[in-house]
């Protein structure tokens, strides 16, 4: 027996509930992992709320680190005791333990310890394949961040300023601006001050930029495709607003044969050569110090509800984790 946060209904924070749960011994090709640390990412806040379907009762959150206490059968690359970190499917994060593939799995160095484990493996590999995949952010690109004090947006500002990349970050507080500054954004942009789409011409002398990253959705999709130069690409890969709905393509070619990608960490780092590739640049990047994970708050494990209405309420900043 063990504890976990489960759903038997999909809604608001308050269908998360902190319960005894059954848990077996793992299978062929599975491990058993106690967790450290679990980390949160707007992803859960699809689940729970049904947008992303999963069948109930549910246990949301793709991200943890902890120990391995037991093997299945065929295991071979790890070991009871190895400490490992994952982020991705399937979901089931929010308990004190849980059967996961091996495949899943990456082994976390001396240097990382559990927390940073946590909070990094989600968010730093989609930071990795959106620079680095989606679009190759190049030495002297300039690009255009939404939300560049979350937790994406400042794995995104740093990554970006080893690169050697100007970031142009919208941002909710003034706050916010210093913390994505800090962090290596260039320009912040106070979106409920300013209109960011004038701000980002104004920025770049009327060129626009040739990517921009957008996890906000329906409020910032349209003037988003305002703020590309021509042949640009519209990255949009998350919907904290709401779903994008009703693209009109000839929008696309109207405002200057734009491209739009919908990407997904699970597509990018579906086979086990990617996943490794994508955790060992990320973890290199923050052994050397080039990127520090910046967990903003933490919160028990048991009061993940609380967690998610402070991530829905805008009031949380870097990354959250929760302990176990």
């Amino acid at each position: 027996m063990t504890k976990a946060i489960v759903q038997t209904e999909v809604g608001g924070p308050e269908t998360m509930k902190w319960q005894d749960v059954e848990l077996g011994s793992p299978g062929r090709g599975e491990a058993k992992v106690r967790h450290t640390a679990v980390g949160l990412n707007f992803i859960d806040v699809y689940f729970r709320t049904g947008l992303y379907p999963a069948p109930l009762p549910l246990t949301t959150g793709m991200e943890a680190a902890g120990v391995i206490e037991e093997l299945g059968e065929g295991v071979t690359d790890f070991k009871v005791g190895d400490r490992v970190a994952y982020a991705g499917r399937p979901v089931g994060a929010y308990s004190e333990a849980r059967i996961m593939p091996v495949d899943n799995l990456i082994v976390l160095p001396d240097s990382i310890d559990d927390k940073t484990g946590a909070a990094m493996m989600l968010q730093g590999m989609t930071t990795e394949y959106l620079l680095q995949r989606t679009f190759h952010v190049k030495q002297g690109d300039t690009i255009l961040f939404h939300a560049a004090a979350g937790g994406v947006g400042l794995f995104a500002c740093q990554w970006a300023r080893h690169i050697g990349a100007t970031v142009i970050g919208t941002v909710g507080s003034e706050e916010k601006a210093e913390l994505a500054k800090a962090h290596g954004c260039t320009h912040t942009i106070l979106y409920r001050e300013e209109d960011f789409q004038k701000r980002v011409m104004e920025i770049t002398d009327g060129k626009g930029v040739p990517v921009v990253y957008d996890a906000i959705g329906k409020d910032t999709f349209e003037k988003s495709l305002d703020c590309l130069s021509p042949r640009g690409l519209m990255v949009s890969f998350g919907n904290s607003s709401g779903p994008v709905t009703g693209v009109d393509l000839a929008i696309l070619g109207a405002k200057g044969s734009l491209y739009v990608t919908r990407p997904s960490l699970m597509v990018y780092n579906a086979t086990r050569k990617e996943l490794e590739k994508s955790a060992y640049d990320l973890m290199k990047l923050v052994g050397s110090g080039a990127i520090k994970v910046n967990i903003g708050q933490t919160y028990p494990l048991s009061e993940a509800r609380k967690a998610h209405e402070d991530l829905e309420g805008r009031k949380t900043t870097g990354s959250t984790v929760f302990t176990v």
